[in-house]
């Protein structure tokens, strides 16, 4: 049993060290994740690394292709907007729910993760500015505890999955987000004050507006052509 417990736990800490790496775009999209590769720098087993793949590919961060392996997503800007969409329509029913059956308990975790958020630094300090993983994963934090308490565990796993894609199309777009006008932080604020303030048509509008912001940036950093350029030199090669 031991054995069986310690085999799932080092399956899914490689998991979680490989969605990581894919959302911090350690690979661009389309790639190959070889599995010879992925086993060195892991330091494990091919077969804990291919499990841990499997798994992604269930959180559609990895795509398998029969007979050829497994790969990292393709862009697609339709895609990106039928996720924004989806993601704004169930967290706007999320956010309602959450709202109606939070407790104090879940008002007071809802203020500590944007705490975490406001006090974690949001770029990189380089001349890239790229967002850090620190703040990335504050965000998706705060965001996941705002839905928490609507206590329907299956849209808490959608509102997940579309999270991840989300952020997934944001690190490919890049610095391009960098230059949007926006103040990303008082959009923060001002979704916490509504769910604070117990107003579900507020706060579902200011979700919507959140997202569909960053949708514009996404649209508009020309990351489908690069992606479109990058498949056409690499089919050259």
């Amino acid at each position: 049993m031991s054995k069986s417990i310690e085999s799932e736990t080092l399956s899914t800490q490689i998991r979680d060290s490989l969605r990581d790496d894919i959302l911090a775009g350690r690979w661009a999209a389309g790639d190959k994740l070889q599995l010879v590769s992925l086993t060195k720098h892991y330091k494990t087993s091919s077969t804990v690394i291919r499990e841990a793949l499997t798994r992604l590919v269930g959180d559609r961060l990895v795509v398998l292709k029969p007979n050829r392996g497994f790969f990292v997503p393709t862009l697609s800007l339709a895609e990106i907007k039928d996720i924004t969409e989806l993601r704004c329509v169930s967290e706007e029913f999320g956010v309602g729910l959450a709202i109606q059956r939070g407790d104090l308990a879940w008002e007071s975790e809802l203020i500590a993760a944007h705490h975490t958020l406001e006090r974690t630094p949001y770029r990189e300090a380089s001349d890239e500015g790229e967002l850090t993983e620190a703040w990335d994963r504050a965000h998706q934090a705060f965001h996941a505890k705002l839905l928490e308490a609507c206590g329907v565990p299956v849209l808490i796993d959608l509102a997940s999955t579309l999270s991840d894609l989300s952020q997934l199309y944001g690190r490919w777009a890049g610095r391009a987000t960098r230059f949007m006008d926006r103040d990303i932080a008082q959009e923060h604020r001002d979704i916490l004050a509504a769910a604070l303030d117990r107003n579900p048509e507020v706060a579902s509008r200011l979700l919507r507006t959140h997202y569909e912001t960053t949708l514009h940036a996404i649209l508009k950093s020309g990351i489908e052509k690069e992606a479109t350029e990058s498949g056409r030199e690499k089919a050259k090669a």
